[in-house]
Parts: C-alpha cells; structure tokens; sequence
C-alpha cells in the first residue's frame, strides 16, 4: 500500500520536472573566461579533430592535440573541450605534468543536438590557444525522454 502512494506521488510530480536545458554560448564563453582569467584566446596550435557530420550524438569520436613540441617554458598544461548546445558544456577538463609525452587526447563525447565544439589549449607561459568546428548531429544525445 505504501510503495503505491509513492508510485503515485511520484507519477503527479513527473509533469512538474524540468525539460531539457542546454547551454548558451554565453554560458561557454563565461566559462572560458573563467578558465582563462581574461586573457587572449589565441587560434592555432591546439587542433580539433571531430566529425562534421556526426550520425549518432552518443558517442562521437573526438581527438585534441597540439602537434607541435613546445618548449619547457611554453608547454602544455591542459586541454579542455566546451560544447555549446550540451547540457553540461564543460565536456572534458585534461592536465598534463611536466613529465607528460605529447598533449593529445583521444575520447568519445556525447553531444546534445548540431552545435560548435570548442577545444582550448592552457600553455605554462599564460596563454591559450584554441580551435573549433561547427558540426551537425543528426540523431541527438543527453536527451532523456521521460
């Protein structure tokens, strides 16, 4: 009897639960200003390899790397992915020590619907460098359909 009022209080909140929210590009750049501290966004150095058309937004293919060697004093301490239209932009926060091979990362993301992808590229010397694609998703994620 119980787990049945709970069933039922439950199934009369359901209509009141937030539908899917996604990111602005405003939030992206807050959070990019957050990261950089107002400095400069450089392009170059930092490269983006991603699908411009992506079928399945579940678990798309992505690749961040900067080619380059840099040296000590300019080197790779992190590289971070933003997508704009997710519900979550941050995707992918990643650090490199000074021990580290080459500043490169393979992974999947999941993408919420046709958006631009951002990565960011944070050198030891204070500056950013950046690179991003604007890409179509024909069969969105991070919906959850109640």
């Amino acid at each position: 009897m119980l787990s049945r009022r709970l069933l039922l209080a439950g199934a009369t909140l359901l209509p009141l639960a937030p539908g899917h929210a996604s990111a602005t590009p405003a939030d992206v750049a807050a959070a990019i200003q957050a990261l950089t501290k107002g400095a400069p966004l450089h392009p170059g150095r930092v490269k983006l390899d991603i699908p411009l058309l992506v079928e399945n937004g579940n678990a798309v293919a992505m690749t961040v790397a900067v080619a380059d060697p840099l040296p000590p004093a300019e080197r790779v301490l992190s590289l971070h992915v933003f997508a704009q239209a997710n519900p979550l932009p941050n995707v992918i926060h990643a650090f490199f020590g000074p021990r580290s091979a080459a500043p490169r990362l393979s992974t999947r993301i999941r993408l919420a619907t046709s958006q631009t992808v951002i990565a960011v590229a944070a050198c030891a010397d204070g500056t950013f460098w950046t690179d991003n694609i604007e890409l179509l998703v024909t069969l969105a994620a991070c919906i959850d359909e109640i």
